[in-house]
């Protein structure tokens, strides 16, 4: 099955690293997002990608066409400017890389309508050029099918940045916590209302010396 990779936007929220490649070439390691993401499709049997280009997508052209050279031994002649490669690179990444073109400042819609030519009426994966997953995709292949829908959509929930809780049962136990340190099972010394405000004030500095903070 065909996958589909957007990878033409500008990447706004890493700025700092993309003013320089586009955010799908961003490294994790020593690679760039964009080869973990088809590697773990590649896993799984996938391994004809179709990558919507657009913000620096001469970068991404780069980086394949020079894929196998870059991380093979080779030999180069200068009177000719021939090269052949002795062994080594990535020659077990039978891929097949599909580089489209399609516009610079094209929304995700258009984008995908750009590619229908690549697509026609078969299904195919889709996903964002940062959506580096660990996503069990056969098992949602079958889901897929299973249900009969149109389309399928894998989303997740980030955790709170800064911190939660999680109940069972009576409002006030806690199942699990992120940073304040209570311990399961404990029993909140007053109510909570919208994570944002503590009530009464007597509760509060019971709380604090629970949590072993200190006033200053």
């Amino acid at each position: 099955m065909k996958v589909v990779i957007l990878a033409g936007g500008r990447g706004s929220r890493l700025a700092e690293l993309t003013e320089v490649v586009p955010k799908p070439m961003v490294r994790i390691g020593e690679r760039p997002m964009l080869w973990h993401i088809m590697k773990h499709f590649a896993r799984y049997g996938h391994r004809e990608f179709v990558v919507a280009l657009g913000y620096k997508g001469y970068v991404i052209k780069e980086f394949f066409l020079n894929y196998r050279l870059l991380s093979a031994s080779l030999t180069v002649n200068l009177a000719d400017g021939s090269s052949s490669v002795l062994d080594g690179g990535d020659a077990a990444d039978d891929w097949k890389v599909h580089l489209v073109e399609t516009g610079l400042e094209t929304g995700t819609g258009g984008r995908l309508h750009r590619l229908s030519r690549w697509l026609r009426d078969e299904p195919f994966f889709l996903t964002y050029g940062d959506g580096v997953a660990n996503v069990n995709l056969d098992g949602l292949l079958a889901a897929h099918r299973n249900d009969g829908r149109l389309a399928t959509i894998t989303a997740v929930r980030p955790p709170s940045r800064f911190g939660g809780l999680a109940f069972e049962g009576a409002v006030r136990r806690v199942a699990r916590s992120q940073q304040l340190g209570i311990p399961a099972g404990e029993r909140l010394p007053m109510p909570l209302d919208h994570g944002d405000d503590v009530r009464p004030r007597h509760g509060l500095t019971s709380l604090y010396r629970q949590l072993a903070l200190n006033f200053r």
